[in-house]
């Protein structure tokens, strides 16, 4: 007879397990992706996907138009700037006159501190106080110049300053002037080599990995070539005049095809066609406005490259297209951007692209990430109030900014603000930080205090709840990134973590569970490990730090910072105990705060006085202890000097109203504590009974200088007081 098992029963679930969707553009809601998807995204986007780019960008101007900018004002580059950039905001009844705008600018300038009607200029056109500072950045700077160069003072400085402050109108004039003769393909590959170079250090110093594959246009422009050619010869493409169109409607029309699937009420959006195709929107020769390059005729000074239609050059969206097509084949999973670009570029390069692999989809999952607004405005190179990552990295560090963007939704408008990191991000790391730390020294405590000898255990309620809340937890944040990445939710959930623990260390004390409190902080640092936030091993407690490469520890090194603070507190110690004096006890405390307060806060310890007498021992960086106490003090400081500042003011008030009585009230009516003349004579008491003509005084006259005369008495008693005690 054989043996079997018996029956198994699959145990039901007690909590649904959350189910990973995303917003897809394409759609317009929260989908359930494949398991490629999956496995991309939690690999790879979860740590990439929820950071919008700040792309670093820069003009640059040659030092050879220093020599072209000292005689501006035989140039018409700055008033032609001024009559077609400024002149769109200014109201027509002071628009500068041709050949007269030099000498209509000071009257400009004076109205442009008006806020009234620089805000009426800005409603005609949004960059107008940027073309009109721009142009007075130049003004001013050639004024100056000119001055200095009468005057025999052409230093270097001076020309560099011409080059800064007038480089935004003067590299439209040289680009009109000499563009036509840059042919020369290594000029622009130089440029966009080292804008390369920089952006990728930049990605690095935000722990950003670096991509699989990196493809560039200009290596690409035989295969772009092939690809318009295909197109055309599936009947989507035509030429024009050295171009070649997409025909949007032939495409539209055709079975299994759709043209603007993101957005195909944008199709005869004629702002936004001009915002991608510029001065092609307006070509004569296409079939529909909303016809799109695929290849462009190039003009003098722009790159060019052979084709079957003349020198030309890509469209702005075959280029992602084809590298993509090269690298991916004729369809990928997931393709992301910044929202801007869903309308028509994204559009664009799926039709195209569909177009000619004679697919229905070209992409599965699009993903878009939400505008940058930089203090509410949306960052903007045309505007000039884009922040570079090497300005941002001076003045917060990669953690910061990346913890700056996981607290807001990766596709909805991401607000960067002196608030933002000043506040909630300042505050999620403080509060993450002082966790840590609290929790790394209790660990060590518990470690050097060895197994417990009570014969107890300390897993109760407390703990029980702790633990049920840190599974419930960890399914929470599990739920949040499934419900399309909600990082903000995901923080939320560490955030009350968090507190909840802290709570529970606070109100148990000494008889706490460490392992629980270890269990969740080692939870925590490997989550915020996840989304880039530090590096380490997946054991430790902490945001985790980078690995140094090094040799052997030099012991020495290390231990005499904190022997010689040892030292010196036992030194002191002893020799105040030797002495015995009368304030032996208070000097010792004196000691002891001064080891804790000073010695040791520079070597990043921490000693934090618990209620059993013992102090619990921290490491902390030696910076954050050093502000943190410097504040304390400067707090205090500030409280002693208010404190005085009001006893200063109390006694100045005593003083005044002290000096008042200085006076007896026999003489307060009688000069020179009133003008000569104003009374004539006073009965023996000081109290006037005539006018200056003999006249009696009236009764109500009478009344009030009784009164003062009564409450001049009781001051002058209280001065005369105040004398004897003196």
């Amino acid at each position: 007879m054989s043996v079997e098992q018996p029956a198994w029963t699959i145990p039901a679930r007690k909590v649904e397990e959350p189910v990973l969707k995303v917003y897809n553009s394409l759609t317009r809601t929260k989908v359930h992706p494949t398991m490629q998807f999956i496995s991309i995204v939690f690999l790879r986007s979860i740590r990439q996907n929820s950071y919008p780019q700040m792309v670093v960008m820069s003009n640059g101007i040659t030092v050879d138009l220093l020599s072209m900018m000292l005689h501006i004002w035989d140039m018409p580059a700055w008033t032609s700037y001024v009559q077609s950039k400024v002149v769109v905001g200014l109201p027509e009844t002071e628009t500068p006159v041709t050949g007269k705008e030099a000498e209509s600018w000071p009257a400009l300038v004076a109205h442009f501190q008006d806020k009234a009607w620089k805000q009426e200029c800005l409603k005609r056109d949004e960059k107008f106080e940027m073309h009109f500072s721009a142009a007075n950045k130049a003004f001013i700077a050639t004024q100056e110049g000119t001055f200095k160069l009468k005057n025999n003072d052409a230093s270097q400085d001076v020309a560099q300053r011409l080059v800064d402050e007038c480089k935004d109108i003067f590299a439209l004039s040289l680009d009109k002037k000499e563009g036509s003769t840059v042919t020369d393909h290594s000029i622009f590959r130089s440029l966009s080599a080292y804008w390369e170079d920089q952006f990728f250090r930049d990605m690095r110093r935000l722990r950003v990995r670096d991509p699989d594959t990196l493809t560039r246009v200009t290596e690409y422009v035989p295969e772009i070539v092939s690809f318009v050619e295909g197109i055309i010869k599936n009947g989507y493409g035509y030429a024009v005049d050295g171009s070649v169109y997409f025909d949007t409607q032939a495409f539209d029309n055709a079975d299994g095809h759709d043209y603007a699937k993101l957005a195909p009420w944008s199709k005869g959006n004629r702002e936004l066609l001009a915002e991608g195709e510029g001065a092609l929107s307006a070509a004569t020769g296409r079939r529909s406005g909303a016809d799109f390059a695929l290849w462009k005729a190039s003009k003098p000074g722009e790159p060019s490259w052979p084709s079957p239609w003349g020198q030309g050059r890509p469209g702005w969206h075959i280029e992602c297209s084809v590298m993509a097509s090269a690298i991916l084949g004729d369809n990928m999973d997931i393709h992301s951007g910044g929202v801007d670009l869903a309308f028509p570029h994204h559009d664009n390069e799926m039709a195209q692209s569909e177009a000619f692999h004679g697919c229905p989809a070209w992409v599965n999952y699009f993903l878009h990430t939400g505008h940058l607004h930089i203090e509410g405005l949306k960052m903007s190179k045309s505007l000039k109030n884009f922040i570079t990552i090497d300005e941002i990295l001076q003045k917060y560090s990669a953690r910061q900014l990346r913890l700056a963007f996981l607290t807001q939704l990766w596709n909805a408008k991401v607000d960067f603000s002196e608030s933002l990191m000043t506040g909630e991000v300042r505050n999620l790391e403080i509060t993450l930080n002082n966790f840590f730390t609290v929790v790394k020294a209790l660990v060590s405590q518990a470690q050097a205090e060895g197994p417990r000898k009570e014969g107890s255990h300390r897993f109760g309620n407390a703990e029980s709840e702790l633990t049920v809340r840190f599974h419930e937890s960890q399914t929470a944040f599990r739920a949040a990134l499934c419900d399309s990445f909600n990082t903000p939710g995901a923080l939320d959930v560490l955030r009350d973590l968090v507190s909840r623990t802290n709570v529970y260390i606070s109100s148990l004390g000494a008889d706490m569970e460490v392992s629980v409190v270890e269990r969740i902080a080692v939870w925590i640092g490997q989550m915020l490990r996840m989304f880039g936030l530090g590096e380490g091993k997946s054991s430790e407690i902490g945001w985790g730090q980078e690995v140094s490469e090094g040799g052997d520890v030099n012991r020495e090194e290390v231990l005499m910072p904190y022997l010689r603070a040892l030292s010196s507190f036992r030194d002191g110690v002893r020799k105040v105990a030797i002495a015995k004096g009368d304030h032996a006890l208070k000097d010792i405390l004196a000691l002891c705060d001064k080891l804790r307060d000073d010695d040791l806060v520079s070597l990043g310890v921490a000693l934090d006085d618990q209620d059993d007498g013992k102090a619990l021992v921290k490491l902390v960086p030696p910076a954050d202890l050093m502000k943190a106490r410097d504040e304390k003090r400067a707090q205090a400081g500030a409280k002693a000097a208010n404190k005085a500042a009001k006893l200063e003011a109390e006694r100045e008030k005593k003083m005044q109203k002290l000096n008042k009585g200085r006076t007896p009230p026999q003489e307060m009516f009688k000069p020179p504590n009133v003008p000569e003349g104003t009374y004539s004579s006073w009965n023996d008491d000081g109290l006037p009974l005539t006018g200056p003509e003999g006249q009696e005084l009236s009764k109500n006259q009478t009344k009030k200088a009784q009164k003062a005369w009564g409450d001049q008495q009781k001051a002058h008693e209280e001065f005369l007081a105040w004398q004897r005690e003196e």
